[in-house]
This record gives structure tokens, sequence and C-alpha cells, in this order.
């Protein structure tokens, strides 16, 4: 379905697609730029039907659609860190392995080893080196959360769920990695 819209905008010297939909959708549109090797000529533009939208709020766009398509049609900047996986998939939100039970490392650091209640990845809103892990707990005296930013998580773990832009995998995981593309996503955001 998205095929014979990239081949239209091939034509076009400055292309733009505007995505409505969900969260998901619009990682489905991106996958799909990506493997037609079209990334860097291509400009999204992003009308989040889910006033929820995590990408929205990442990245500071407006949910109601009438704000949403003048953000999106116009001149705002464009770029934001673009996640990948070992796996094949993108990530442009949110991720999640909820619960989780191994040991990860973001870059150099040992973000977790044990058991933690969640360990969520999102592309870094202030550009950086592409991503943050937040990995939480659970203890006897709290909540406590480890915030690291980085350019890769790799994790090793007990199987568990792995969720991309609130879509689950497949199948159970005992591995898994995200890091960032070589080139950004050209979505336009607000100024």
């Amino acid at each position: 379905m998205v095929d014979p819209l990239l081949a239209e905008l091939a034509e076009l010297d400055e292309a733009r697609l505007l995505v409505h939909g969900s969260d998901a959708d619009l990682a489905s549109v991106v996958l799909r730029i990506l493997r037609k090797d079209r990334l860097g000529e291509i400009t999204l533009g992003y009308l989040p039907a889910d006033p929820a939208s995590r990408i929205a709020r990442l990245w500071g766009l407006p949910t109601e659609l009438g704000a949403a398509l003048r953000v999106a049609r116009g001149d705002g900047p464009v770029g934001v860190p673009l996640l990948r996986d070992d796996v094949g998939g993108v990530l442009l939100g949110h991720g999640l392995i909820s619960p989780v039970k191994g040991s990860a490392y973001c870059d150099d650091t040992h973000v977790l080893k044990g058991a933690a209640t969640r360990l969520e990845v999102s592309p870094d809103p202030a550009g950086g080196e592409g991503l943050v892990v937040r990995v939480r707990r659970r203890g006897l005296f709290g909540r406590r959360t480890i915030v690291q930013p980085g350019r890769a998580l790799q994790l090793a773990c007990e199987p568990a769920t792995v969720l991309r832009d609130g879509v689950p995998h497949a199948r159970l995981m005992e591995k898994w990695t995200w890091y960032r593309h070589t080139a950004d996503l050209r979505l336009v955001r607000s100024g």
C-alpha cells in the first residue's frame, strides 16, 4: 500500500509523506521507507490518531488533527534519531520489556544485572547519542530508576516479550539490541 506512494514521491525533488494513524502505523511506514532505501529522500509529517501517542509526546507534536496538519505541512525542524533492532525493526517512540531478568549494557555502562519491573527505550529527544534507556526496579525502599543515554542497548535475558511502539514482537526473546541508525528520520516537528 505504501509502495505506490513511494514510487510517486520518487518523481518529486522534495518529497513529503503525511501519515495519519497510530504510532505502529507510522513505524510500519518508516520501516518500508528504510527497506526501500529512501530514508534520506522522504520527509514525514505525522498526524497521530491517538491523543496518547508516545511519538507525539516525545517530539512535541500536536494530537489535534488540524494543529498536527499545520505542523506536518510546515517548515519546522526536521530530523530525529531513528532506532533499529537486531531483528529488522524500527523504534520511533517507546520500546518496553516488562518484566525482565537478565543483563543489559547501554554502550559500556552495565544498566541491568538481575531483575527489573521494566526496561524502557526511546529515541533521545535531546539528540545526544541517539537513545535513552530507563531501568525501573522495585525494592524495599521504593522504586528506583536508572536513566542512561547512549548509542546502543544490548540485553540478554530470560524469555521476555518485547513491545515496539505498542506492538509485541511475534515471539519471546532471550536477546535484544536497539541501536541508533546511521541516518536520522526526516520527521517534521514544531518549531
